[in-house]
This record gives C-alpha cells, structure tokens and sequence, in this order.
C-alpha cells in the first residue's frame, strides 16, 4: 500500500497569525469558532493570506454484501440510481454545492451496477459491491490497497488542476453497518453505541441491525491489525475516501469533514496518520447515533449541528460559507490601524 508522508504544519507562523487576527477591528476573539478556522487555514498553507482555490466536493459510491441480511429498508439498486441522480445534479448536495460555489466529482468505487461510459461519472470501480462480512471478508487485502491507492490518484489529479480544498462525501445503502463496525473496532466503544438507523429504521429493524453487526463483530473476533479491520468491513468507498484523505494531507490541502461515515474514513486515517488532524475541519455533527462520540473520541469540535444525517458531502457543504468566512475576515477585514479605529489601551 502507498506509503503516505503527511508533515505537521509548521508552526512558526502562528504568532504571526494571530497578531494578524488581534489587530482587526474588534475585539479579541469576538469572532469565535472563526477566528481559529482563519488560523488553521493559515497555518496549513502557510501565509497570512490564504486562498481557497476550486472548492470540490467528491463523492464516492460503492455497494455493501452484507445488505443481503436485510440491515436496511431500502434496497440495494437505490446505490446506482443515487449515483444517476448526482450526475443528473438533482441530489441535496447538487442543490448546495451550486448554492455555496462548489464543484461536484461523482466516484464509482464499487456499486453493484454496470454503469459503461456514463458522463462525468469517475469509474474507478474495484468489484461490484464488496462481499458480506456476516460470511467472509468485505475484501480483500489487495482490494483495500487498491481503494486507497485509486482514492490519492483521483485526490493528486484534482490538486494539480488547481484545488486546494475538498470535502468527501459518500452513497451505499448498508453503509452505516459497516461504519459502526469500523468505528467499534478502531475505538473500542460498545457496538450498540456506534449503530443507529441508518436510512431510517424503525426500533424493531434497528434492534435487528444491531444483532446483525454483533454476529458480524463475532464471527470476526477481536481484530487488532489496521489491515484485517479494514478488509473485514469497510465498504470500497469509504476505504477509497481514507486513502483520499490521506493524500489530501499529503499534499496539505484543507478537508472538509462531513458526517458519521466519511468520519469513520477519517478514523482510519487517523490511525494510520495521526498528523492528518491538522488539515481537517469537521463541519457538522451528524444525528446519526454515535457521531457525537466519535467526533469526541476524534477531538474535533464541529462548525454545525443542524440534524442533518443524509451524507453525500451535505454537511461540509452546508458548512463550507463559513469556511470561506474565516478566510474573507482574515484578508479582507481592516486592521484598527488601516482603519484610523482606536485600539484598546
């Protein structure tokens, strides 16, 4: 597997920042959660004056076996028919993407439909949904290299067409099955806590989806090797997003972090690279049940928490105006000498 090397901002530059951010007409900190997004974005790029340059949102599609146990109420096919409407610009995150001046890349990881030469549509599919981890191994390890390894090819492509920020977003109907069971090995928290509805489920299909994953989790053991647990339940697109995230790192780029399931793809990455953390922003808390413990087992403070649980990049896009509200303050907004305004005393 690629061998990621994601360095630590330097941190030199942020005394320089914040004196920048001080000095602005108002008063120190007036300007909250802002202030350190100004900050952060500074020191990732490394200027007092940083720039978001061709804002992306990509979005990765791919299918889940272990649907065939009935863990969701919507049936499988919703996967490539979702993946039509994206490229037909009719999904949520066409609507606010267009609204808040991002672009949309439609990625077919590995969904369970053959879509041939479909415009606009990204085919970097690595099987055609992954197999059912109640029996076997979603993957294999050769599988998982190569979603992670495609995932910082479609990442490296973007960055040198220009892009400096991007948000990851994600459709497969089973998807927060094999969320919960990522977040479950790779933090240790109690695997009823890490599963909730999903698409939806009522109390009796979630009773059952947790009984499910607990036979999953069974028949699987106690799995302690990043690899073995990455291949016994991630879905091709959500390995695909952590080996984008990664390269994102890599190339120090700002990452949008959207909801339950890209932040499970950040967990992963985290572990391999605990470095990452400097380049993400999360963008809103999911009210998918067990997002709030992750976010918290991560230490990351999210921008927004409107209950939204729908994925595909909606909340980092829904978010991403503030983040373009940090960066416009910190180049644009007078200092208390341009503006003749008296400092305090």
């Amino acid at each position: 597997m690629k061998n990621f090397d994601i360095q630590t901002p330097g941190s030199t530059i942020g005394e320089a920042l914040q004196t920048k951010i001080d000095l602005k007409t108002k008063p120190p900190g007036a300007l909250g959660k802002l202030e350190l997004l100004a900050s952060q974005i500074g020191t990732i790029q490394q200027t007092l004056t940083p720039v978001l340059n061709d804002p992306t949102v990509v979005v990765f599609a791919g299918d889940h076996g272990l649907v065939q146990e009935g863990i969701t109420p919507y049936p499988q096919e919703v996967t490539f028919q979702m993946v039509m409407n994206f490229l037909n610009g009719g999904a949520a995150i066409n609507v606010f993407a267009k609204q808040n001046g991002l672009e949309v890349k439609v990625v077919d990881a590995g969904v369970n439909h053959g879509f041939g030469q479909t415009a606009n549509l990204l085919n970097y599919k690595v099987n055609k949904g992954t197999r059912n981890c109640l029996k076997e191994a979603a993957m294999t390890s050769a599988e998982l290299t190569e979603s992670i390894e495609k995932g910082a090819t479609i990442v490296n492509d973007l960055y040198k067409s220009g892009c400096n920020c991007v948000a990851f977003g994600e459709m497969g109907i089973g998807n927060t099955s094999s969320a919960s069971l990522l977040m479950h090995y790779f933090t240790g928290i109690d695997l009823a806590t890490c599963t909730g509805r999903g698409t939806g489920l009522d109390d009796a299909g979630l009773s059952k989806k947790i009984s499910i994953l607990k036979t999953v989790a069974a028949r699987h053991g106690n799995l302690q090797d990043w690899e073995k647990i990455m291949s016994a339940f991630s879905g091709y697109e959500i390995a695909m997003m952590t080996g984008a995230m990664l390269q994102a790192a890599e190339n120090r780029m700002v990452i949008l972090l959207d909801g339950f399931i890209a932040s499970t793809a950040y967990l992963a990455a985290f572990k391999l690279h605990p470095e990452i953390k400097n380049y993400i922003i999360a963008c809103h808390q999911s009210d998918e049940k067990g997002h709030q413990l992750l976010l918290e087992y991560l230490n990351l403070s999210p921008l927004l928490n409107l209950g939204m649980r729908l994925g595909e990049g909606t909340g980092a896009a829904v978010a991403f105006p503030l983040v373009k509200a940090a960066v416009s303050f910190l180049n644009e907004m007078a200092s208390f000498e341009s503006a003749g305004v008296s400092n305090k005393e």
